[in-house]
């Protein structure tokens, strides 16, 4: 089996790697997967601040890596696209802003969504995302004195302590998103 990620990532791949390696576990067939990771190119925003942009890029992501094997004339059996960013709601008239992802997949004929869990991120943090427009890596980068904390640990490292990383976050959604796949008899 084939599988193709829109992103090189170093977290996003290993997500992968380690949502196919649970899977497994349970299903025999998805012990001998392929990767195919490729930077796409899509419109939806560097730093996706709600839910529906979250999911828009992520699905934008997974179809963009099915076009870019089409012209490549490359195949593959499923497409993955990871997203993650911010979603702000309001309770009880106080605003919160939660780091989340999103994992979409498909074959082209079978879709399906999943979400990873949700960390609350600190007002300072979330204000200089969302006022400045800049990118949470960004921020976080200066927040925890490094460099590239995304391909490693990622805000979820730093926000957590290491208790809870990046990729785990993204693996989560991918095999929340997968359900149709690996459990077809109750899809």
């Amino acid at each position: 089996m084939k599988i193709a990620l829109g992103s090189e990532r170093a977290a996003k791949i290993e997500a992968v790697r380690a949502a196919i390696a649970r899977i497994a576990t349970i299903d025999a067939a998805w012990s001998d997967v392929e990767i195919i990771a490729r930077k796409v190119k899509i419109t939806a925003p560097a730093m996706p601040l709600s839910e529906r942009e979250l999911m828009s890029g992520a699905r934008e992501r997974a179809l963009a890596v099915r076009s870019l094997l089409e012209e490549d004339s490359l195949k593959a059996d499923v497409f993955v696209g990871l997203e993650g960013g911010f979603d702000t709601v309001s309770v009880d008239g106080e605003s919160h802003t939660f780091l989340c992802g999103w994992a979409y997949v498909t074959n082209g004929v079978l879709s399906s969504y999943g979400a990873a869990p949700a960390i609350q991120v600190p007002g300072s943090i979330a204000r200089r995302v969302i006022e400045n427009n800049l990118e949470l890596a960004q921020v976080v980068d200066e927040v925890a004195g490094e460099k590239d904390v995304r391909s490693r640990q990622g805000a979820w490292g730093v926000l957590s302590c290491d208790l809870f990383k990046r990729a785990e976050s993204f693996e989560t959604a991918l095999i929340a998103a997968l359900a149709p796949f690996y459990n077809s008899k109750m899809y």
